[in-house]
């Protein structure tokens, strides 16, 4: 067991034995003086607080932009962390500052020192496209009240042109740094304000919740952060999940895709689009790349948000949660996880080892939709998935219909399945589920939507999902040999 945790900040070993678990990056990198991280929304939104972390990834090194300012320096410890200081210097500017420089990509400048740390994240990872798409992409995490965004676009294509610098150079001798700092020790921090605990497998940690079940479990902390800087909670005992060695198994099985709760919504992307090409487009619109480098899939699914867009892609999906309480474990379907607002099936001391996504059913037509007032970093007003299996005469054999800001959680339309179920797919059965939705759901109006709305761009998506499923249901139902009983 170790009691510090330990990083290297650019060049430098740091090793803290005095951390809280509510201390934010961003107020210790600017207490530590590296002023050019710098505070605006302070909730993941305007990204002028990127930095890069580091870590070792199948023995490469790759480098992930997130939000210093919801980031909490526990969830630091094992990686290399990279500020705006660390990048280039004023006698040898990075690639990215020249281009910045060159092309006018800059105006007040208070908004730089984030897109600088995002462009130089990009510029180093694997798939790194050059064009508008891509680039737009990966600067969604980077507000900037100034410009129109274009000549920081055209300096991100020069910089991607650009040779290898010094800071690109040095990257390759990290392996041996982050190797050094995988010692696979459990971490117990306790201070005057609250008690860190960082597991190195999920036995540790099983054990520690039956010792300890009032612990806050935290993986990627884009939600518990704004408790910390919006809400002034205290998190007096937290276990930061981040780096647990189960957690983090991606897995595509016979059976399915299994998803361990440390998996970030970025590295489960690829596999997701290979299972679920909808879910996988999805993605793209889940808050922005530092978030979706931080946010995890598992973690939407234990906050229990009503709004969250995960949960009802993954119930139209048929997904199984697995939870484990001390050595005893257990599998449900999704849906039942979720027993009211802000109630979840989950005891004192169980936690959410993966989320498990079985393969469609063959025959099965699937669609997800996101309704929000902007494309990119924007929490849903509804999110609707929809499953549908079609037999070759054009007989639903089975429907799943999920959705997210329609009710007090995420869930499934019992009404309009039923209605569904068995009946021919067509303009009539249609117009049938359509009715049946209004008797499904009484949403809510609030800042994102009125309950009208709502209830009208449900029923809509279905509408929509009926338009894009014609022909190809029956097609996938001759392919899948679906025969009507």
């Amino acid at each position: 067991m170790r009691h510090s945790i330990r990083f290297y900040l650019g060049e430098r070993l740091v090793s803290l034995n005095d951390v809280a678990p509510d201390q934010t990056l961003l107020d210790w990198l600017r207490h530590k003086g590296r002023t050019g991280t710098k505070e605006g929304c302070n909730e993941g939104d305007c990204g002028a607080c990127t930095v890069i972390v580091a870590r070792l990834r199948q023995n490469r090194v790759v480098l992930k932009a997130v939000n210093a300012c919801i980031q909490l320096l526990p969830m630091l410890d094992g990686a290399v962390l990279f500020t705006i200081e660390d990048i280039g210097s004023a006698a040898a500017l990075h690639p990215v500052q020249e281009a910045m420089v060159s092309l006018n990509g800059t105006q007040c400048g208070f908004c730089t020192p984030g897109f600088v740390m995002s462009m130089v994240a990009y510029r180093n990872a694997e798939q790194r496209p050059n064009d508008d798409a891509a680039i737009d992409s990966a600067l969604s995490g980077n507000l900037c009240r100034c410009t129109g965004y274009a000549p920081i676009v055209r300096a991100m294509k020069q910089a991607l042109a650009a040779p290898d610098s010094a800071f690109e150079e040095m990257l390759s001798g990290l392996v041996p740094r982050l190797e050094a700092l995988e010692d696979h020790a459990d971490v117990v921090i306790q201070t005057a304000t609250g008690t860190v605990f960082i597991p190195d497998t999920a036995d540790t940690l099983a054990q520690y919740l039956l010792d300890y079940p009032d612990t806050l479990i935290v993986a990627g902390a884009t939600d518990v952060g704004l408790w910390v800087t919006k809400a002034m909670r205290p998190l007096p005992r937290v276990a930061f999940i981040g780096q647990c060695r189960e957690l983090m198994r991606l897995e595509h099985r016979e059976d399915g895709l299994h998803i361990g709760a440390a998996i970030t919504y970025d590295a489960a992307r690829e596999a997701l689009s290979a299972h679920l090409p909808d879910f996988g487009a999805l993605v793209g619109r889940i808050g922005s790349t530092p978030i979706r480098n931080s946010a995890t899939l598992c973690g939407n699914i234990a906050n229990g948000s009503p709004i969250g867009d995960g949960p009802p892609a993954l119930i139209a999906a048929g997904a199984m949660l697995h939870l484990r309480y001390g050595s005893e474990k257990r599998v449900i379907p999704l849906e039942r996880y979720f027993l009211g607002y802000g109630r979840q099936d989950r005891r004192p001391g169980e936690f959410i080892e993966a989320v498990h996504i079985p393969p469609l059913a063959k025959g099965t037509f699937y669609r997800s939709y996101k309704i929000s007032k902007r494309f990119d970093q924007d929490i849903s007003a509804v999110l609707a998935a929809f499953a549908i299996c079609v037999d070759e005469i054009g007989h639903v054999v089975e429907a799943r219909l999920a959705f997210g800001g329609m009710a007090a959680t995420p869930c499934r339309a019992p009404r309009a399945e039923a209605v569904l179920t068995g009946a021919s797919w067509n303009e009539a059965t249609l117009e049938a589920a359509r009715l049946a939705l209004a008797e499904d759901f009484t949403p809510l109006s609030d800042m994102r939507a009125s309950a009208w709305y709502r209830q009208t761009v449900a029923a809509n998506l279905l509408t929509r999902f009926y338009e894009e499923s014609r022909g190809e249901t029956i097609r996938l139902a001759r392919a899948g040999g679906l025969l009507h009983a």
